[in-house]
């Protein structure tokens, strides 16, 4: 029986983990992976915007609460450049050179740029596996990507993103040969 999918995306509430598992599987499976994440910028407990990582180390304000944008998603400004001139590149760079693909997330502020939804759609179409997060929100967009028969898609919640990082692993294993580990535990 051959393998099905070739593509894994979390899901779940926001602060849930997902990112956090993500980095985990990338630590713990050495491969070679590209692509972006995205992080929470806060001061104190008070959430201000989010930041895009690529795997390359750039690093950019995705949104925040003091952008003028006339993109929004709810008090954030997103900053759409940034999904164009770093996110994009950082994926189809990934797309062409790398094992793995990482889109962490595939959500409504990534989702106003054309240019990521096209490149979405590309990685999934492609040889690569793709690894990442998706919103759990309706849209045509994303409903034709969780409609996708080549996709598994794990909800993380607090009773098991713990051991989530070790049966994402195993998945991959199915599809990504390892390679002997370099750096088992590199920090993001």
């Amino acid at each position: 029986m051959t393998q099905k999918f070739k593509n894994v995306l979390l899901t779940g509430e926001p602060g849930i983990g997902k990112t956090t598992v993500i980095q985990a599987v990338l630590a713990d499976f050495n491969l070679d992976a590209g692509g972006f994440f995205t992080q929470e910028i806060r001061s104190g407990k008070t959430r201000k915007g989010f930041q895009l990582i690529t795997l390359d180390g750039q690093q950019a304000i995705l949104a925040h609460i003091n952008k003028k944008s006339s993109y929004k998603v709810g008090k954030y400004g997103v900053d759409l450049n940034v999904m164009a001139d770093i996110a994009v590149p950082a994926i189809k760079k990934a797309l062409q050179n790398c094992d793995l693909v990482l889109i962490d997330e595939i959500g409504k502020m990534e989702c106003f740029c054309i240019e990521f939804r096209d490149m979405v759609m590309r990685c999934l179409d492609g040889p690569k596996p793709l690894f990442g997060s998706i919103q759990n929100f309706a849209s045509p967009f994303i409903n034709a990507i969780t409609n996708r028969d080549d996709i598994v898609r794990i909800m993380v919640t607090e009773e098991n993103r713990n051991h989530l990082p070790g049966n994402i692993i195993e998945l991959f294993r199915r599809i990504i040969p390892s390679k002997p580990s370099k750096n088992p535990k590199k920090k993001f």
